[in-house]
């Protein structure tokens, strides 16, 4: 037996170093075994790995490695999300250039990120700003646009004017830009677009195939794509309001969708959005209006503002007619929270039932009329006042309507406006729409894709021939002037257009990055294919990736943009299949305590101490013994500098004590608080676990080359306890419980280290049986815990003496008998009523269970003397004694 500790800092690089010279986790594509792809999301080289990146790739790793021994050929890749505005800021700070700064990133993260031991296809790698990368993303672009996929047009944008670029819906947060903070503006431009709204409906019902994917992830995707069925209805304006010239194009009518039709009749008053065309012809009439509008706008238009800003409106003194009544008029409003994206860019107003409705007729003093009454409630005592009322009931106050359901009401308005025909046109008619709307993907930048059209005053907009891609960036740019980069470079757009031959210029925008991450899962299957995309028959295989794992942020963006990518290269003939990801897990982040110094400013972990005491825990800095407060547990991040380098951590402890930490602290989809004191806890665990399997190692040295005839009862309780935790923790791998596992992983040590000690001390008389047991047990332990410390396993898997590496063995078979318990609790009742369990043999008889039951005291005493009538038994579950 050793008494050496093992030794993290030396052992974990030498294995690194043999795994890369064997090339153990290179997959082949021509592999026969069945496939497993396993896949995190690619990180954007920033320069640094965080300690969230160790938890996100070493659940993936646990899930790689444990297929791997199961059989598989798993495919396991890692590439670089390396476009982006940051390369950009950073070649105006440091006066370097995107390309070289990005290149310099990825090979410090590649270092750091082989220090944790991740059993990665490295031969796969590649960068999205790589120009073999993106010649691919340029064909599909042509492709798409060839299908009819990607359109150029002129729509209503974000503008960030910091970051002097096109943002994304998605991408305006607070009404701010994701990145820069800056408010955005709104601005009309060309932009090119993917026509993801074509798929909005498969989209949505594919949803209900993702099982294996979390239900929030399924509904934020579900909200996002916001599916809605009502009425398009057209309100006719009265002429007399109406300013000479005020209407768009000579109209006299509004359009308004509407889901709760049935709520008519308690409409108080219309609005439309800002930048309605009527209310944009009504603002060129009135000043005031057009300042109104102005100042909405730079407000921002972002949903989120929308929700929380003050509800605001403006009376244009234009009137739109009832549909049931040409007597009733309703004032039209320019308003603040009404979006031109959504619907129809007009709405009429249920005071009554809309909260958003109710606070703007309250700050505005038009009323409400409640149409819907609960249940139960009497209708002639039913008022609102400050908060609407948007549930189920009757109808009232609605004349036709009065008494019917909501429900039969939605039908008799949509029924009776359908009859109902003005100008040759029903007054109503039904309609589906969607939340989501096409993906703008031009960005006004230079580190990004470029997009492969030229524009040429001659013949307009002409694709780049295939043969001529990639369109590579110009490395020789500048960041002097505001702006891209690409409309400054002096010679890089001009260029022949490839139809007539004239002089045509680039398109200077560059794609969108979330273009970049929404394919290149398929590239993995084979990166070296030079000529395509993709090779159809090996995606077809590889593909879809089984399982998927990164931060629920990327919950509705990126996973809606590559599901509606798979479902465009499927059109256009690169594959063959919908679904990008057939599982996919989204992993809690890493958080830590804040400390914060008395002028305000934060400290790291590293420069704090803590202590406890009968006062409670302690803060106070290690170089001057400052006192410090403890703050709350929150997310990593630079500005609470309550960050963890993963480097040092590594450094102190090994890369596989951190991976342990990570994995067994929390459920992998839940928030894991770092504590130094159990990282130091999994620490002495990987020294317990080292010793135990020495002391396995000198046992099993005895153990006979043959399994024993026949195993007493110690070796058989330390069996049953091996093969139960490979049954645990191979389910548990399976379902991502990796908590879970390690929990059983520590039961099983348990048990393994009772046998080999008595008093404290090795057994000096253990005996065939048992040591073949140990033998066995020590193999066992091993494996399981190798897909989360793997260094440590292969370390412990030569002291065992087994050949070659165990990141090679095959995953231990289980011995089902071993599962069966001899003995089986049964609930015992007494006239119907619990009084307490019994534990028999399984194969006890009836007389030998009933023997047992009426033997119990609380039997006895719940039967008060009285004799027993019968005695019940349902077999394996319960016992009922009858007095």
């Amino acid at each position: 037996m050793t008494s050496e500790r093992y030794n993290a800092r030396e052992s974990e690089p030498r294995w690194q170093r043999q795994w890369d010279q064997e090339g153990i986790f290179a997959s082949k594509n021509d592999d026969p075994r069945p496939k497993y792809y396993v896949l995190e999301m690619f990180p954007y080289p920033s320069g640094r790995i965080h300690i969230g990146h160790v938890r996100n790739y070493t659940l993936g790793d646990v899930i790689a490695r444990y297929m791997r021994a199961k059989g598989f050929n798993v495919l396991h890749p890692m590439g670089w999300d390396a476009f982006g505005l940051p390369a950009e800021n950073a070649a105006i700070e440091r006066k370097v250039a995107p390309k070289a700064w990005t290149y310099d990133n990825i090979a410090a993260m590649k270092k750091q990120l082989r220090s944790i031991g991740l059993s990665l296809d490295w031969t796969r790698e590649f960068a999205t700003c790589d120009p073999s990368y993106y010649k691919h993303q340029q064909k599909l672009f042509l492709d798409f646009l060839r299908a009819g996929l990607a359109e150029r047009e002129k729509r209503k944008i974000n503008w960030d004017p910091v970051d002097m670029t096109v943002l994304a819906n998605e991408q305006v947060i607070d009404g701010r830009g994701w990145r820069s903070g800056a408010v955005v503006e709104q601005r009309e431009m060309n932009q090119w677009v993917f026509k993801i709204t074509r798929y909005a409906q498969e989209l949505l019902d594919a949803l209900d195939t993702l099982d294996r994917w979390p239900d929030k992830v399924r509904l934020m995707q579900r909200n996002w794509i916001g599916r809605s069925e009502g009425l398009l209805i057209r309100f006719a304006l009265d002429p007399k309001t109406l300013p000479e010239g005020s209407t768009p194009d000579g109209g006299s009518e509004l359009k308004v969708f509407t889901t709760r039709p049935d709520t008519l009749f308690g409409a108080k008053f219309m609005a439309i959005a800002p930048d309605h065309p009527l209310a944009q012809a009504a603002a060129a009439k009135n000043p005031k209006l057009a300042e109104f509008i102005a100042e909405a706008k730079r407000h921002g238009t972002a949903q989120e503002i929308i929700d929380t800003a003050e509800k605001q409106g403006f009376d244009t003194g234009i009137k739109a007619i009832h549909p049931f009544d040409p007597d009733w008029k309703l004032p039209v409003y320019v308003a603040n929270f009404v979006l031109m994206e959504y619907g129809t860019g007009a709405i009429f107003g249920c005071p009554a039932h809309d909260q958003r409705d109710l606070d703007f007729v309250n700050k505005y003093g038009l009323g409400n009329t409640p149409v819907v009454c609960p249940p139960g409630v009497d209708p002639k005592s039913f008022v609102i006042t400050d908060v609407a009322y948007d549930g189920d009931g009757r109808m009232i106050n609605s004349r036709f309507l009065d008494g019917m359901s909501i429900e039969q009401a939605k039908e008799e308005v949509a029924k009776r406006l359908e009859d109902e025909v003005r100008g040759n046109l029903p007054l109503a008619e039904r309609q589906v729409n969607f939340r989501l709307r096409d993906w703008g993907i031009s960005r006004q930048r230079y580190w990004g894709c470029p997009i492969p059209v030229i524009h040429c005053p001659t013949c307009g907009v002409v694709p780049v021939p295939d043969q001529d891609l990639p369109v590579e960036l110009p490395e020789d740019v500048t960041f002097d002037k505001p702006g891209n980069a690409l409309d400054h470079h002096p010679t890089w757009k001009h260029v022949a257009c490839p139809q007539c031959g004239g002089e045509a210029t680039r398109e200077t925008d560059t794609m969108d990055t979330f273009v970049d991450s929404s394919w290149y899962f398929a590239r993995f299957t084979d990166p070296w294919n030079e000529n395509a995309p993709t090779t159809r028959a090996v995606v077809d295989r590889l593909m879809p990736v089984d399982q998927y794992i990164g931060g629920v942020e990327h919950a509705i963006l990126h996973l809606l943009y590559a599901r509606f990518f798979t479902r465009a290269m499927k059109a256009t003939g690169h594959i063959a299949f919908d679904e990008p990801f057939a599982g996919q897990y989204t992993q809690g982040m890493v958080v830590h305590e804040t400390y914060r110094k008395a002028d305000g400013t934060y400290a790291t972990p590293a420069e704090v101490r803590i202590e406890s005491g009968a006062n409670g825990r302690r803060a106070s800095l290690l170089d001057t013994g400052e006192e410090v407060g403890i703050g709350p547990i929150e997310k990593m991040s630079k500005s609470k500098r309550n960050t963890v380098d993963p480097d040092d951590i590594i450094t102190t402890y090994g890369a596989d004590v951190a991976r342990w930490f990570m994995l067994s602290d929390s459920p992998p989809d839940r928030d894991v608080i770092w504590s130094d004191e159990r990282v130091q806890g999994a620490s002495r665990f990987v020294q317990r676990l080292w010793r135990l399997v020495n002391e396995s190692a000198d046992i099993a040295k005895a153990a006979p080359g043959a399994r024993p005839a026949a195993f007493g009862a110690e070796a058989l309780a330390l069996r049953k306890a091996a093969h139960s935790a490979l049954d645990k923790v191979s389910t548990g791998i399976e379902k991502l419980h990796f908590n879970v596992c390690l929990a059983h992983i520590r039961e099983f040590s348990n048990a393994l280290a009772e046998t080999l000690a008595r008093d404290g001390k090795p057994s000096p008389d253990l005996t065939p049986d048992i040591s073949w047991a140990v033998a066995e047990a020590a193999v066992i332990l091993v494996q399981l815990f190798a897909p989360m410390m793997p260094h440590l396993a292969e370390e412990s898997w030569q002291v065992l003496g087994q050949p070659g590496l165990v990141s090679e063995a095959s995953w231990p078979k289980i011995e089902r008998d071993l599962l069966v318990e001899d003995t089986v609790m049964l609930v015992v009742q007494v006239n119907g009523k619990k009084r307490g369990e019994v534990t028999v043999a399984r194969n006890a008889q009836n007389p030998e269970i009933e023997a047992a039951v009426l033997a119990l005291d609380a039997v006895k005493q719940a039967l008060g003397g009285k004799a027993v009538r019968k005695v019940i038994i349902v077999p394996m579950r319960i016992v009922n004694v009858v007095g």
